[in-house]
């Protein structure tokens, strides 16, 4: 979560009710999201990793899937919105709060699916992050079972857009128990590029603004994320115990080429 200036009021979950007027999970009109849904609803179990408010889960559930399902995340309050949007008890949902790294200890073992949705593999920066996290997700699966998540490529160089010409969004937060809709911006602001220091890709530094309509600030975050090659990705992947039963450079399933903006991989345990 980020930083809110003094007097300025923008809660946390807020932010997290902004993630999600932001980041609707529409797999009827949203091809990542089309991709990612009937893999699990296909899926008799279901670890979401990085879960965030829980929208997929919450979907394929509100669409008859009756299998276990767990959603991981260290956000709280992004936990916190998840809960109280979920179906009831017929439905439940485990929500744990953790980092990706100890989803097999906090979550269990034996799923037949485990997702990473929204480039949050990114948000692994280091080398013992990326092994930390690809070793817990192989033992919370069962033999045969499917990590599937995506990844930016580095070569479409997405982080040129991240400035506050090309970013800036205009926005209604939802009111909450009455209130009236807040008319908010939010925009991005690149702080730094640069090689890991084992190589392998990019690591960039953004920073994130929410505002009022004319500019008054009220939250301010900073985000850093890992643009892995291909190769390098791969070598993690094989290290982990995982083989790539799929890679795909865009949501229709076509190959890794020159102008692929996405690594999308399906790995099998």
């Amino acid at each position: 979560m980020g930083e809110t200036p003094q007097g300025r009021a923008f809660t946390d979950a807020d932010e997290a009710l902004l993630y999600d007027v932001l980041n609707p999970w529409d797999p009827d009109h949203r091809s990542d999201d089309g991709f990612y849904h009937p893999l699990v609803m296909a899926a008799d179990s279901v670890l979401d990793v990085g879960c965030g408010t829980g929208s997929l889960l919450r979907l394929a559930r509100a669409r008859g899937h009756g299998g276990r399902f767990a959603g991981l995340d260290p956000d709280r309050a992004a936990l916190e919105r998840a809960r109280g949007e979920s179906p009831g008890p017929d439905g439940r949902i485990a929500w744990v709060e953790g980092v990706a790294a100890d989803a097999a200890r906090l979550c269990g073992t034996g799923f037949d699916l485990a997702t990473m949705t929204g480039h949050a593999f990114q948000c692994l920066v280091t080398d013992e992050e990326v092994r930390d996290t690809l070793g817990a997700v192989h033992a919370a699966l069962r033999a045969g079972g499917r990590f599937v998540f995506e990844t930016r490529h580095p070569q479409a160089r997405a982080w040129e857009k991240w400035n506050p010409a090309d970013s800036d969004v205009r926005v209604d937060l939802p009111g909450v128990d009455g209130a009236p809709a807040r008319p908010l911006r939010c925009w991005h602001e690149l702080a730094a590029v640069r090689e890991p220091p084992t190589g392998g890709g990019v690591v960039v530094d953004f920073r994130s603004t929410t505002a009022t309509p004319d500019g008054t600030v009220l939250r301010l975050g900073s985000s850093r994320l890992r643009f892995l090659d291909p190769g390098t990705l791969n070598d993690f992947l094989d290290g982990a115990g995982f083989v790539i039963e799929g890679q795909y450079g865009d949501w229709a399933r076509g190959p890794l080429a020159p102008t692929s903006t996405e690594i999308i991989t399906i790995a099998r345990k």
